[in-house]
Parts: structure tokens; C-alpha cells; sequence
């Protein structure tokens, strides 16, 4: 089945889904920043088909999430490296591991920690507001056209009374 691509919707949620949207991508993230890099820990540690991880690899070098390096040249082996854009994922991981913590641990508790080195402290992720710091919230927040948005459709009715500009 052909999966619908959502990576020109103006959504950068639909576009993040669209990147990360099969369920073993954001686990090879996870791995990669676990340090694991070559492809044989990915296999072993996932246990992810062999023709499925070099797919998702070679999805996340094309998208600029990963960098191949080599390390050996006969047989060509790579290391597969986060790149800057690859390590501005560790947000969206750590969101998403807080609210797996909350909503789906089980009665033994989290299976993850996150510990943040420069306080020594055990910690979880939480959105917060870029300019005063406190958290962000649904019930506080408003989503407004960006200049992103495409003009075609913010003139729609049903779009304008979405952002409210009605």
C-alpha cells in the first residue's frame, strides 16, 4: 500500500510525521543517539530486517538526519553519524519517551532514565515557552498562520475561522 506523503503540507507536524513516520525511524534515532553507528549494532540491537534497515538508513541520509562515513574500504563499511539536524531530534525523543513515562509505563516504572550531566539530576522533557520559559500547555496556547502558510489556503473560510482571522 502507497503511503500518502505529507511532506509539503504546511504542518511541520505532518512534515516531521512524514520523515519519522514508520515506526523503526525514530527507533534507529533513538539507537544512533545511544551511540550505536554501524550497521550490524543497529541489526542486532532492533532486530530489524536486514533490507527494512538499510531502507530506513539510506531514508535518513537522504533526509539529512544521518551522515555515512566509512571506516573500512574493502568491503566499504560505514558509520552512520547524526548530523546537526539529526541531533535537534533529541527534543522530539525526549517529548515523546516524558509522555510514554506518564501514560504508558508499566507498573515497574520508566525503562529509561534521562540524567542531565550539567546538574547532575535525573530528569524528564518539558515544553517550554522560547521567551518567558514557562511550560506550554494546550490550554494556554493558540496556533496562528505562519508566514510559511500558503496563500491558497489562507484565504479559505474554514481555515480562517481555524486560526481565527474570521
Amino acid at each position: 500500500m502507497k503511503r500518502t506523503s505529507f511532506a509539503t503540507w504546511p504542518c511541520s507536524i505532518a512534515r516531521t510525521v512524514d520523515l519519522l513516520g514508520d515506526h523503526w525511524t525514530p527507533l534507529l534515532v533513538r539507537e544512533a543517539f545511544y551511540g550505536i553507528r554501524r550497521f550490524d549494532a543497529f541489526q542486532r540491537e532492533l532486530g530489524i530486517a536486514r533490507n527494512t534497515l538499510t531502507d530506513r538508513l539510506r531514508h535518513l541520509v537522504d533526509a539529512g538526519i544521518l551522515e555515512r562515513r566509512p571506516y573500512e574500504a574493502e568491503p566499504p563499511r560505514y558509520d552512520y553519524v547524526l548530523t546537526e539536524k539529526g541531533r535537534d531530534l533529541f527534543a522530539v525523543l525526549a517529548a515523546m519517551s516524558a509522555w510514554g513515562d506518564r501514560w504508558l509505563a508499566g507498573e515497574s516504572g520508566v525503562p529509561v532514565v534521562f540524567h542531565h550531566e550539567s546538574c547532575d539530576h535525573d530528569t524528564t522533557a518539558e515544553v517550554v515557552c522560547a521567551q518567558c520559559r514557562a511550560p506550554l500547555r494546550a490550554g494556554d496556547t493558540s496556533m496562528r498562520m505562519g508566514p510559511g502558510y500558503p496563500e491558497r489556503l489562507a484565504r479559505r473560510p474554514d481555515v480562517r475561522r481555524r486560526f481565527g482571522t474570521e
